[in-house]
């Protein structure tokens, strides 16, 4: 077979650097769901292999068809000897890393479920990863109108997509699941938002004492205001009185002398 031009090489490499992680990840997610003891969990880990499984077929397949040959690692093209032996190296590696990993992931994490939520995170990250790799691959192919190519990189990576979904709602689930396992209930009870409840209460009550102290001492202005305007009122009806009495008997008075000064006159 004739070797590949400038563009069917370079969709080789993208091709060959995706299959290359899909073996890797077959590996890891073996040892994952072997970890693994949620039922649901561990029933979507094992869907997923199947898928990665198929996907490193699919590209392989692929490769093929582009006079490539698929192997782990971005050596795809030249001298048939030198490309082979490249490739078995840079595979033997990829699947050592992939291999080690395993007893590596088993033994991380205090509990049960936090070595599953260690798990669950390293997964979604490599989703992402293969996210932008799917992605990088369908838009070179567009570019030089791969169809065949840009279709299959679109398949995997909706695939991928959708187990990046799974996991993000996974996580806060095996998050909660540590707490459970590894904090003590009262400790997870007396938490701050408690504390912040009785602060906010103290507060509240604070702030009634004072109210009512308030409307208490403005109660007693207006108590002392009213009676010091009825005083005020009584002293002026007084005063009013008084004054009305004085010039009564002024007039008595001046009516007395009026009448003996007219008989003194008459006789």
């Amino acid at each position: 077979m004739a070797n590949p031009n400038a563009r069917d090489t370079k969709l080789i490499q993208y091709l060959n650097e995706a299959y290359g992680k899909e073996k890797e990840l077959e590996t890891a997610l073996e040892a994952h769901i072997a970890m693994t003891t949620r039922p649901p969990y561990k029933k979507r880990l094992r869907e997923h292999l199947k898928e990665t499984k198929g996907h490193a077929r699919q590209l392989k397949t692929r490769i093929r068809e582009l006079g490539g040959k698929a192997e782990a690692g971005p050596v795809s093209s030249g001298p048939t000897p030198v490309v082979e032996a490249a490739s078995t190296i840079t595979s033997v590696a990829s699947k050592a890393v992939a291999a080690a990993q395993g007893p590596l992931h088993a033994i991380r994490g205090t509990g049960e479920a936090e070595k599953m939520l260690k798990n669950a995170k390293t997964e979604y990250h490599n989703e992402f990863e293969e996210i932008a790799t799917y992605t990088g691959i369908e838009a070179l192919a567009d570019a030089v109108n791969d169809k065949d190519t840009a279709k299959l990189a679109r398949g995997i990576r909706r695939e991928e997509e959708r187990m990046a979904k799974f996991l993000e709602k996974q996580i806060p689930q095996l998050a909660k699941a540590v707490a459970k396992e590894e904090i003590p209930a009262a400790e997870r009870r007396n938490g701050k938002p408690r504390s912040s409840s009785r602060r906010s209460s103290s507060s509240r009550s604070r702030s009634s004492s004072n109210g009512s102290s308030r409307s208490s001492s403005g109660s007693r202005k207006s108590g002392s205001r009213a009676s010091s305007s009825r005083s005020s009122s009584a002293s002026s009806r007084s005063k009013a009185r008084s004054g009305s009495s004085s010039r009564s008997t002024k007039a008595r008075s001046g009516g007395s002398r009026s009448g003996s000064s007219s008989r003194s006159r008459s006789k």
